[in-house]
C-alpha cells in the first residue's frame, strides 16, 4: 500500500514536471524574445568551457527536478539543491532533450570528443581505457582555429597500459597542448589519489609526469577546479586575452565512492577566493589540510525525511550515504560557482561559452564499506521524471542535464527542447570558432540553437549499448522495467518518438515506441495500441543503416543486410555534384559551407575545381543482388565515403597520397544512398580509385552503378 501511495505520488509529480516544463518553455521564450543581445563579439571566437561530470542524473539538477522536489514540500520527497547551476541556467540556456551517446562513461566520453554516435564510434560498450581514434578532436580542431586547449580530470580513453606514460591516445596526442589529471578510468574511482582512502593510492598526471606524491589530503573535485583556474589565469594573463581557448573539465564525481572533501568550500571565489592552486609538494591547493573524507555540507548534515511516508511517525535522518552524495554534487557546483566568478573576475566572461553535462544517467555505485546503507538514485529521484539509469537505454540513462552559458549571444532563460546529443558539441564549438565540422562525424551544430535562431529540423539520435545482468527492482520504475534483461540495447529517437529494444536477438526483434514529449516515463508503449507496422519498419531500417560493424563489439544484426531506399522518381546515371567556395583545413561537412557552383556528372571529375577545394558527390548505388561488397579507395587528395549513415571509407585525417583504404558491407538489393567528399591536393596530377564489387567479383568503379535525381543547377 504504501508503494501504491508513493506511485500515485510520483505520477502527480511527472504529470506536473511535463506541465511545468510547457510553462517554462513560455515563460523562458517570451523572456528571451525581448532580450536581443548587441552583437558586439561577432567576428571573435569564444573561449570555451566544456565541463563534464560523472553519473549525474537529470534529475540531480535544481532547475531539472530537484527544485520540483523542493517545492512539493513533502519530507517523503528528500531533495539536495545546485544554487550555482540553477544560476548558469538562469544566464543561460537549459537543453531539455539532450542525450548521451551511451549511457556508460568510456564511450559516451568518447563521442562526446569525436563527434561520432555509437554507430560508427571507435569505442563502444563497456570499453574502459580503449584508445580513441587518432582522427579529428574537438581539441585538434580548435587548434585550426587558434585556440590554445587543455584537458584537466579525467580521461579513461589512453590505450594500451603497458607503455605508460607514453599511451597512444594520451591527450597530449589528441590535440590538447595540457593535460592534468587521471588517465585510467578505474583511478577516478578514488578521489583521494595520495591517501587511496577506499579503492587505494592512484597516479595522476601532469602531462607525462605522474605527480600524485605530491597530492596529501587533495580531493580530486577541489584539485580539478584549482587546476582549471590556475590553467585558465595564466593563459588569459600569457595571452593578454588575445588567443581563444578550449579547456575540457571532467570531474569524475560524483561517480564511485562517495567520499568526502577536507573543509568547507572557501569562500569568496573567482580570481583570488574560493579553491586556489598553491603548486606546493604537499599543498598543491588550499584545502589540501584537515581531515579527508570529514566534510558534510551543514545543509545535509542534520536532515530529516518520512522513511515511511507515514506523517504520523517521526522523520528519521539521512543516511550517511546520501549525506555524502548531497555534498558530493554540491562541491561540484560551488565548482562552477567558483569558475564562473573567474571569467567574471577576469573580464571575460561575456565571450566565453561554458557548457555543462553529464555523461549518462544516475548510477547505483557508492563503494563504501558495509556498515552503510547502498546507495539507490531513488532517494532524490535522479533520474527525474524518467525510468531508467547508468547502463539503461530509457530516458533516465541518457537524457542529460545540459546548461550551456554565453552572455554575448545566448539570451538569459532560454529553453532548447531541440532534439540533440553530445557528439553534436564538436560541430557546434567548430562553428563558433568560425570552422565547419568535419565531414566524417555524426554532429550537427547547435549554434543557431544557442542563438535563438534555429530553423533546422532535428536529427535522429541513435544510441547502441551491451551489458550484462538486468535492471534494478526498484518500485519507483514501471513493473516491465524491473529485473529486466539488459544484453544488447538499442535507443532511436525521432522528434518526439523514440523506439527502445532491450536484450535483442536478432534485427528483426520489434521496438517499444513512445511519445516522450508527453509520456516522458515511457509508460504507454504506442507498438502495442496503435498500428505502428510502418514506423516499426523505419525504425529497423535506420538502425540497420546507422550500424558499422565493430570486432571488439559485435551484434546480433552484424551481417544481418542493410536495407535499400526506397526510391520513386526519374533517375540519371552519374551523380549530383556540389562544390563549395573556399578552403577548408579537412573535408568538412556541407550545411557549414557555401556553394559555388552545382552539377552533374559520370565521373568523379568536375571542371573548375581549384586546389583544396571541396565537391561532394550524391546519389544512389545500384544494388543488384544482396551480398557482401567490398569497397576501395585510393585518392592523391582527400576523401570521405558515406552510405546511409554509415562512415564507409575514411580517407581524410593523416591520409597519405594513394594510400588503399577498404571496406566491407553487406546489402540488400536495390538503391542505396551514398556521398562522396572529395578535394584535390594538386588539380594537375589529382587521381582517384573508387571501386566496388560483390565478393569474389571483379572491382569496377562505383561510378558506373551510381544514379541520380536531376536538381536545379546553380
Amino acid at each position: 500500500m504504501i508503494w501504491d501511495d508513493i506511485n500515485v505520488e510520483m505520477g502527480v509529480v511527472n504529470r506536473w514536471y511535463t506541465g511545468f516544463l510547457i510553462i517554462l518553455s513560455i515563460l523562458y521564450i517570451t523572456r528571451s524574445l525581448g532580450q536581443e543581445i548587441p552583437d558586439k563579439h561577432a567576428d571573435k571566437s569564444p573561449n570555451i568551457i566544456f565541463v563534464l561530470v560523472d553519473d549525474l542524473g537529470y534529475g540531480d539538477v535544481g532547475v531539472f527536478y530537484q527544485n520540483l522536489r523542493r517545492g512539493l514540500n513533502d519530507r517523503g520527497f528528500p531533495f539536495h539543491v545546485t544554487p550555482s547551476l540553477d544560476k548558469m541556467a538562469a544566464d543561460g540556456a537549459i537543453f531539455t532533450n539532450q542525450y548521451s551517446n551511451a549511457p556508460v562513461c568510456a564511450p559516451s566520453r568518447a563521442s562526446l570528443i569525436t563527434g561520432m554516435n555509437q554507430g560508427n564510434a571507435h569505442v563502444r560498450n563497456n570499453q574502459f581505457d580503449k584508445a580513441i581514434e587518432d582522427n579529428y578532436t574537438i581539441a585538434n580542431v580548435l587548434k585550426r582555429a587558434g585556440y590554445a586547449t587543455a584537458a584537466i580530470g579525467k580521461w579513461g580513453l589512453q590505450g594500451d597500459k603497458y607503455v605508460e606514460p607514453f599511451w597512444p591516445a594520451h591527450p597530449l596526442k589528441r590535440g590538447f597542448d595540457y593535460y592534468y589529471g587521471y588517465m585510467r578510468h578505474s583511478d577516478g574511482h578514488e578521489h583521494y589519489p595520495y591517501e587511496g582512502i577506499y579503492r587505494g593510492k592512484k597516479q595522476v598526471w601532469d602531462g607525462y609526469k605522474e605527480v600524485s606524491a605530491q597530492l596529501q589530503k587533495a580531493y580530486t573535485t577541489d584539485l580539478w577546479t584549482a587546476s582549471a583556474k590556475n590553467w585558465i589565469k595564466t593563459h588569459v594573463q600569457k595571452s593578454q586575452r588575445q588567443s581563444p581557448f578550449f579547456l575540457y573539465l571532467a570531474y569524475d564525481c560524483p561517480h564511485a565512492v562517495l567520499e568526502l572533501p577536507t573543509q568547507a568550500y572557501p569562500k569568496g571565489g573567482g580570481l583570488d577566493g574560493g579553491i586556489q592552486w598553491l603548486g606546493k609538494s604537499g599543498r598543491v591547493i588550499n584545502t589540501a589540510y584537515g581531515v579527508p573524507d570529514s566534510f558534510i555540507h551543514p545543509e545535509y548534515a542534520n536532515a530529516v525525511y518520512d522513511d515511511d511516508h507515514d506523517p504520523a511517525t517521526p522523520n528519521v535522518p539521512w543516511p550517511d550515504t546520501y549525506k555524502r552524495y548531497a555534498t558530493a554534487v554540491r562541491r561540484i557546483d560551488d565548482g562552477i560557482g567558483d569558475l564562473l566568478k573567474l571569467l567574471d573576475d577576469l573580464h571575460i566572461a561575456d565571450n566565453t561559452l561554458v557548457v555543462f553535462s553529464s555523461d549518462n544517467g544516475p548510477s547505483i555505485e557508492s563503494y563504501l564499506p558495509k556498515d552503510y546503507v547502498p546507495y539507490k538514485p531513488t532517494f532524490f529521484g535522479s533520474y527525474g521524471p524518467f525510468d531508467g539509469i547508468k547502463r539503461d537505454a530509457w530516458e533516465g540513462g541518457l537524457r542529460m542535464p545540459m546548461i550551456a552559458r554565453w552572455p554575448a549571444k545566448v539570451n538569459k532563460g532560454t529553453v532548447i527542447t531541440k532534439v540533440s546529443s553530445l557528439a553534436d558539441w564538436l560541430a557546434t564549438f567548430a562553428n563558433a570558432a568560425g570552422l565547419p565540422s568535419a565531414a566524417r562525424t555524426d554532429s550537427h551544430s547547435l549554434l543557431t540553437a544557442l542563438r535563438g535562431e534555429d530553423s533546422l529540423p532535428n536529427y535522429p539520435v541513435y544510441v547502441e549499448y551491451f551489458q550484462e545482468g538486468v535492471t534494478p527492482p526498484f518500485n519507483e520504475f514501471e513493473p516491465s522495467r524491473r529485473n529486466r534483461k539488459r544484453g544488447e540495447m538499442q535507443m532511436v529517437r525521432f522528434g518526439d518518438t523514440v523506439g527502445v529494444r532491450y536484450d535483442i536477438k536478432s534485427a528483426d526483434d520489434n521496438f517499444e515506441i513512445y511519445n516522450v514529449a508527453n509520456d516522458p516515463k515511457e509508460v504507454n508503449d504506442l507498438s502495442r495500441n496503435t498500428d505502428m507496422s510502418t514506423f516499426q519498419d523505419k525504425l529497423k531500417a535506420f538502425a540497420l543503416q546507422s550500424h558499422a560493424s565493430d570486432v571488439d563489439a559485435p551484434r546480433p544484426y552484424d551481417g544481418v543486410p542493410i536495407p535499400a531506399d526506397n526510391v520513386f522518381g526519374n533517375l540519371l546515371n552519374g551523380a549530383f555534384y556540389t562544390i563549395f567556395n573556399g578552403v577548408q583545413p579537412y573535408l568538412a561537412a556541407e550545411n557549414d559551407l557555401k556553394v559555388k557552383r552545382t552539377g552533374s556528372s559520370t565521373t568523379l571529375t568536375t571542371d573548375g575545381l581549384q586546389s583544396e577545394e571541396e565537391v561532394l558527390f550524391e546519389g544512389w548505388i545500384y544494388v543488384r543482388k544482396q551480398g557482401k561488397y567490398d569497397f576501395s579507395l585510393k585518392t592523391t587528395g582527400k576523401s570521405i565515403v558515406k552510405l546511409h549513415h554509415i562512415l564507409l571509407l575514411d580517407a581524410d585525417y593523416n591520409y597519405h597520397s594513394n594510400q588503399d583504404v577498404t571496406s566491407s558491407i553487406v546489402l540488400q538489393a536495390g538503391y542505396h544512398p551514398i556521398k562522396i567528399y572529395l578535394s584535390k591536393a594538386d588539380v594537375k596530377n589529382f587521381s582517384i580509385n573508387l571501386l566496388w564489387r560483390l565478393d569474389g567479383e571483379a572491382w569496377h568503379g562505383i561510378i558506373s552503378d551510381m544514379f541520380y535525381q536531376p536538381k536545379k543547377v546553380l
